[in-house]
C-alpha cells in the first residue's frame, strides 16, 4: 500500500469519527442556546415581578387609612405578597428548577387572588377610588401587570422551544447524556386567577 492510499484511509477514517463529534457538539450547543434563552427569559419576569412586589406595599399603606375594618384583608395581601417575593428569589436562583417555578407559579396564583380581594374591597370607597396616590398605583400596577403577562409568555415560549429540542430525537440522547432537564412553564394553578387582578376604579 502506497503512501498516499494510507493518507487517503487516515483521512477517511478522521473524517468518520469527526462527523459524529461535531454531530454531538452542534446538539449539544443547540441545547445551550435554548436553555440560556429560556433562562434570560425568566430573568424579564423576575424583574417585573420585583417591580410589583415593591408597588403592594404602597398599595396596601395607601388603602389601609380608608379600609381599616378590612385588617384580615390587608394582611393577607402582605403574606401572599411575601410568600411570592420569597418564591420568586427561588426560582430566580434557577430557573431551570421546576418545583421552584411551580411553586412561583402557585405563589402568584394566591397573591392575584388576594389582590383581587382587595380591589374588590376598594370599589365600595368613592374616597379612596378619587385618591391620587391610589390612582397613580393603579396606572403603574396595570402597567406592571402588562410587563409580567408579556413577558411570562416570552418565558413560556423559550421553555417551550427548549423542552421540543431536549424531547426530539436524536437530541433526546445528547439531552439524556448531559442531563439537560426538562423546564417548567410559569403558570398559576388556579385557573380562575391565571388573568392578572383587575386594579381599575
Amino acid at each position: 500500500m502506497s503512501m498516499a492510499s494510507i493518507g487517503i484511509v487516515l483521512i477517511i477514517a478522521c473524517a468518520v469519527l469527526l462527523v459524529p463529534v461535531l454531530w454531538v457538539i452542534g446538539i449539544y450547543n443547540g441545547l445551550v442556546t435554548l436553555r440560556n434563552l429560556y433562562k434570560n427569559a425568566f430573568a424579564q419576569i423576575d424583574v417585573q415581578l420585583k417591580r410589583r412586589y415593591d408597588l403592594i406595599p404602597n398599595l396596601v399603606e395607601t388603602v389601609k387609612g380608608y379600609i381599616q375594618h378590612e385588617r384580615e384583608t390587608l394582611e393577607a395581601v402582605i403574606i401572599a405578597r411575601n410568600t411570592a417575593y420569597s418564591a420568586s428569589a427561588r426560582a430566580a436562583a434557577d430557573p431551570g428548577n421546576q418545583q421552584a417555578i411551580q411553586s412561583l407559579g402557585r405563589a402568584e396564583g394566591e397573591l392575584n387572588g388576594v389582590l383581587s380581594r382587595l380591589m374588590a374591597v376598594a370599589e365600595a370607597y368613592p374616597d379612596l377610588k378619587a385618591n391620587q396616590n391610589m390612582l397613580a398605583l393603579q396606572e403603574e400596577l396595570t402597567s406592571t401587570e402588562n410587563k409580567v403577562s408579556f413577558s411570562r409568555q416570552a418565558y413560556n415560549d423559550a421553555v417551550t422551544h427548549y423542552n421540543t429540542s431536549r424531547e426530539t430525537f436524536p437530541s433526546n440522547i445528547i439531552a439524556g447524556v448531559f442531563n439537560f432537564g426538562e423546564a417548567a412553564l410559569f403558570v398559576t394553578d388556579n385557573p380562575t386567577e391565571r388573568n392578572a387582578p383587575k386594579v381599575s376604579f
